[in-house]
């Protein structure tokens, strides 16, 4: 079998200086990430690398900056305080390409927390609900150490490793934190019906989680042999798998099986998950690669944003020059699905904020990225309507995205875009 140590003996590997990466998601080992925070006084210049991660990030407190530095690949909600407060920083990368740091030694990892499945009889344990960079974190990292929970699923896929591969077992025994969605509200219902209408029979989705993924999953009821190839999902599809409206038939890649390098949801989406063939983890540089996703026909990527302004750009991961979230996986999948056979790239977002703010924008608030270029997208919308961007000029474009803005702002964006093009 394995040998197991306390998280407090395990976590002493990790020195000063050190590179720790965190496996993502739900998959975040909440035991591990406690027992490190702990030495806090022990420890300085500590960098921790990470996606988004579930559950608490004590060691994102900025009263501990001397001990420990956030280096976030995708923003999450518990570490975004630290990019303003100097604890923090923001490392901006495709999905797809987060494995290349660690294997090509770009960012040398010394230690990497992980959070996996009690071993078969034949010493395997499944990294469960999280893949992404966390294979090549393994392969790459001086010390491996597990947190291992019988609580976490048993998914298929590349998600496998060794007993062998592992230098350190710290044995728990704990819920895996749940993310529930709340039901669309009737913005997000409308939004969701449009684009349910773009998808086609036969089609494979990309698609996150949250409100509108939400609303779109339940838009498709009516749908027959769509497929899923995607960078996450939850509970949603859950209940379209089962009618066999996501079958995956149609799919050229991983043909008759779903696709994802992370899940997130309700125990009822891990229990689902656990021992299921039908659900396949992959590492996000197989799932995210545009090589891969593109031979899919009809394939759709529906993702969101911030704002986006009149000429097509959109911004996903600032607000002005406040970082926020981050690249993640939407050109990933926006490219792959341009360049598939009847695919459709589209942005999904409520015309305005829960401020009253329009988010169809004549021009990106200053310091704003563009994470999707121009001449990405193929359609935005919003409450008010579709918006087909793709092969239409400047001019067509503006007046397409001004049509689906909120009302109240139509009249003021054509405005101020009138006088940006006369230069006032």
């Amino acid at each position: 079998m394995f040998k197991t140590v306390t998280a407090e003996t395990a976590l002493k590997v990790v020195k000063s200086n050190d590179r720790v990466y965190i496996q993502a998601a739900a998959a975040a080992p909440q035991t591990l990430i406690k027992a490190l925070t702990a030495r806090s006084e022990e420890l300085r210049n500590v960098e921790i690398c990470q996606l988004h991660t579930e559950g608490e990030a004590p060691y994102a407190n900025p009263v501990l900056r001397d001990s420990f530095h956030v280096n976030s690949f995708f923003i999450g909600k518990n570490v975004r305080h630290t990019i303003k407060a100097g604890n923090g920083s923001y490392t901006p990368v495709f999905l797809s390409e987060l494995p290349r740091l660690f294997k090509q030694r770009i960012l040398e990892l010394d230690v990497v927390l992980i959070h996996v499945s009690i071993p078969d009889r034949h010493g395997y344990c499944s990294l469960g609900v999280a893949v992404e960079a966390v294979l090549t974190a393994i392969d790459n990292a001086k010390t491996v150490i597990a947190q291992v929970n019988p609580q976490m699923p048993r998914t298929h896929g590349a998600g496998i490793i060794h007993i062998s591969e592992i230098d350190y077992f710290v044995e728990t025994d704990e819920p895996i934190p749940v993310h529930i969605n709340p039901e669309p509200n009737a913005i997000e219902s409308k939004i969701g019906n449009s684009v349910a209408n773009l998808i086609e029979d036969q089609s494979t989705l990309q698609l996150g989680i949250g409100s509108i993924p939400n609303a779109v999953l339940k838009s498709l009821v009516n749908h027959k042999d769509l497929g899923l190839h995607t960078e996450m999902f939850s509970d949603g599809v859950i209940d379209l798998i089962l009618k066999d409206v996501i079958n995956g038939n149609y799919k050229k890649i991983n043909r008759g099986r779903a696709l994802s390098t992370f899940v997130m949801g309700s125990k009822r989406l891990y229990d689902y998950v656990d021992d299921n063939p039908f659900i396949e983890m992959r590492a996000s540089n197989y799932t995210n690669n545009p090589a891969y996703i593109k031979q899919n026909p009809k394939m759709v990527a529906i993702n969101s944003a911030i704002e986006v302004d009149l000429t097509g750009q959109v911004c996903a991961d600032s607000i002005g020059s406040n970082m926020y979230s981050g690249v993640g996986g939407q050109i990933d999948f926006i490219r792959g699905a341009s360049l598939s056979q009847g695919g459709k790239a589209i942005i999904a977002l409520p015309s305005v904020t829960k401020n009253g703010v329009s988010r169809i924008v004549p021009i990106l608030k200053a310091g704003a990225g563009v994470v999707t270029t121009r001449a990405h997208v193929h359609y935005v919308v919003t409450e008010y309507g579709v918006a087909n961007l793709y092969g239409k000029t400047i001019k067509q474009r503006a007046k397409a995205l001004t049509n689906i803005a909120h009302p109240d702002h139509r009249l003021a964006i054509d405005k101020q875009y009138f006088e940006l093009l006369r230069g006032e």
